[in-house]
């Protein structure tokens, strides 16, 4: 089972501004959900955007 983050921790993960995270997220390259006025990314979407974004 994946674990659920924020976008907080999502950016602390990915050593980006959180507002950078969101602007992934609104474009479409990051996959989340909305629940209520917050995203929630699966552990498993950032693993699939980073696999799409590595040089």
């Amino acid at each position: 089972m994946y674990q659920i983050l924020t976008v907080e921790q999502a950016a602390k993960l990915l050593h980006l501004h959180p507002f950078t995270v969101l602007k992934f997220i609104k474009s479409g390259k990051l996959k989340a959900s909305k629940i209520g006025r917050v995203y929630r990314i699966r552990e498993n979407a950032i693993e699939d955007f980073l696999n799409r974004h590595s040089t």
